[in-house]
């Protein structure tokens, strides 16, 4: 496979890249945040440290879930719980907390790639939820027939509800795919997008508030 490194430790990413190349892997080594959104169209997968120099690894996978697919594999120091839950909710298809075993990451790495050539294909792109058409790809939002005008952070909240529509989605996790953060001030901007999205889409009925947990577009 094209396997994409972003590593900022010179030793760590040596060890992985050999490691790697012996056993059949061709790996892209990249120390900056920004390298992974300029590299990662070439590669098969990506091994992602969280500690990166230029941005943080989370925002880093944020941005990349928003125009990418491409399978990823945390790997990094950073243990702790919260951290955990916001990769993996973030599309993380693993995470790994070092020091890993490197035959452990090669098992992870094939399992993964099982996981992702068994996947059955895309979900259709675009997503009806009554008389509102939520076009992903082209970032369209249409009402019965006549497209919306919402702003980009309003497109953003309503697909990642338009992608689990009929489920209860978190408001942690709301935050986390939009702004890669769940602060006081963030939650407040999150129910002033979602009131001009009930606005503007003029169907208040199929955007429900769950108490104490999140929001579900549709049934």
């Amino acid at each position: 496979m094209e396997i994409l490194l972003a590593e900022d430790d010179d030793g760590v990413a040596g060890a992985l890249v050999e490691v790697l190349y012996d056993h059949g892997h061709v790996t892209r080594r990249v120390t900056r945040g920004k390298d992974v959104l300029t590299y990662h169209r070439s590669s098969d997968l990506l091994l992602l440290d969280l500690g990166l120099p230029d941005v943080d690894g989370l925002e880093v996978l944020r941005r990349l879930r928003a125009v990418s697919d491409l399978s990823v594999v945390v790997l990094t120091a950073r243990g702790d719980e919260r951290s955990v839950v916001r990769g993996l909710r973030l599309g993380a298809d693993d995470y790994l907390v070092k020091p890993v075993r490197l035959t452990e990451l090669l098992a992870r790495i094939e399992a993964v790639t099982r996981r992702t050539a068994a996947q059955a294909p895309p979900a259709a792109r675009t997503v009806r939820v009554g008389d509102v058409e939520i076009l992903l790809d082209a970032r369209q939002v249409r009402v019965d027939g006549t497209e919306a005008e919402l702003t980009a952070k309003e497109y953003d909240v309503l697909a990642v509800l338009a992608r689990r529509a009929g489920t209860a989605v978190s408001r942690e996790q709301v935050l986390d795919e939009v702004w890669g953060d769940a602060n006081h001030a963030v939650s407040r901007s999150l129910d002033v997008h979602l009131t001009q999205l009930r606005a503007k889409l003029g169907r208040p009925e199929l955007l429900t508030t769950i108490r104490g947990f999140g929001f579900r577009l549709g049934d």
